[in-house]
């Protein structure tokens, strides 16, 4: 035989072998996609594997959206996926949105998806709406205390059901912040209460208040309601506060009053200094008499009767306040 020809005959056989392996490996999922109608080309599901796409993904979304009445091209399926998108997730919550008369299209779900939302959670709570505990208990916190106008804490739970709004799912807050915003709804109405015995008497004034704020606005919830779990008498934080201050009153006014004492410690220091300085200078004065009367007798100025006559005085004074008995009768230059 002819070489070429036996080539051409080996090649043929490769040829006819690949396609059969290919065959084999896709026959199911297009078997399975032409009998539901959702029909799917050879071509198409090798170029999935060539673009490095599961088929099998692709040819099961395709057939559950064609079953369900939906019309998906297979192009948008793989585009998605190629996007790191949740296929199954999305078609599952396109049926779930078409039969719940929801009005979800393709972009939409596939927007909300690949922004990291649980679009087929979204669907099913838009049509079951959840309730939300606030606080949330995983958090920590299990009641949400806030002080009345007379001082009395009050603990609150509440329960808010929510429904998903799909058409803020793109850029709506999450569950947080509607925690937190009713949260800050209860804690300013009850702090605006004149008693604690009112918010007892009436706790769904807390919810009339709380649910008239619009507190849903930005997110990607709509509140149904909010119900006043239990409402629990804290501590007295007015008593509280005022006993603290008087605590705090009691020291600043004892460190003041030591401060004076301290004060006037120190100002009786300096007198007895004062009064020992000024007993100095007159003993100092004292010592003076004497060399001023012997300057006065080398002088002339003073006399030898004078000085006996001031003797005189002197011993006079000393007796007089002696028979007085108030024992003053030293002077200066007496001995």
């Amino acid at each position: 035989m002819n070489p070429l020809l036996i080539g051409l005959i080996i090649v043929a056989a490769l040829v006819a072998l690949v396609l059969i392996a290919v065959m084999a490996n896709f026959f199911n999922l297009w078997l399975q996609a032409l009998f539901s109608g959702a029909k799917v080309s050879f071509f198409d599901l090798i170029g999935m594997r060539l673009r490095k796409v599961d088929p099998r993904v692709i040819v099961i979304s395709r057939i559950k959206a064609f079953k369900a009445g939906l019309s998906v091209p297979t192009n948008d399926l793989e585009a998605h996926y190629l996007a790191g998108g949740r296929v199954p997730a999305v078609v599952n919550a396109l049926i779930a949105a078409d039969r719940a008369r929801i009005e979800l299209d393709w972009k939409t779900a596939c927007a909300i998806d690949l922004a990291g939302r649980d679009i087929l959670d979204a669907v099913q709570t838009s049509v079951n709406p959840k309730v939300i505990d606030c606080p949330n208990p995983a958090a920590g916190r299990t009641t949400i205390d806030a002080v009345a106008k007379d001082g009395i804490q009050l603990r609150a739970r509440a329960r808010v059901t929510v429904r998903a709004n799909i058409a803020r799912l793109i850029g709506g807050a999450t569950e947080e912040t509607i925690i937190a915003r009713v949260g800050e709804g209860i804690v300013s109405t009850i702090g605006s209460s004149e008693t604690h015995k009112k918010v007892l008497e009436n706790p769904d004034s807390i919810s009339k208040a709380v649910l008239n704020r619009g507190l849903d606005a930005g997110t990607a919830f709509e509140i149904l309601s909010i119900d006043i779990a239990d409402v629990d008498v804290g501590e007295n934080i007015g008593a509280k506060l005022q006993a603290d201050q008087a605590e705090a009153d009691l020291r600043r006014f004892q460190a003041e009053a030591e401060q004076r004492r301290a004060m006037a410690v120190a100002k009786e220091q300096e007198n007895r200094a004062d009064v020992e300085k000024n007993r100095a200078l007159v003993v100092l004065a004292e010592a003076e008499v004497p060399k001023a009367m012997a300057d006065a007798f080398r002088s002339g100025n003073l006399g030898v009767m004078d000085y006996y006559k001031m003797k005189n005085v002197i011993a006079d004074t000393k007796m007089r306040g002696a028979i007085a008995g108030d024992g003053k009768g030293a002077s200066p230059g007496g001995k």
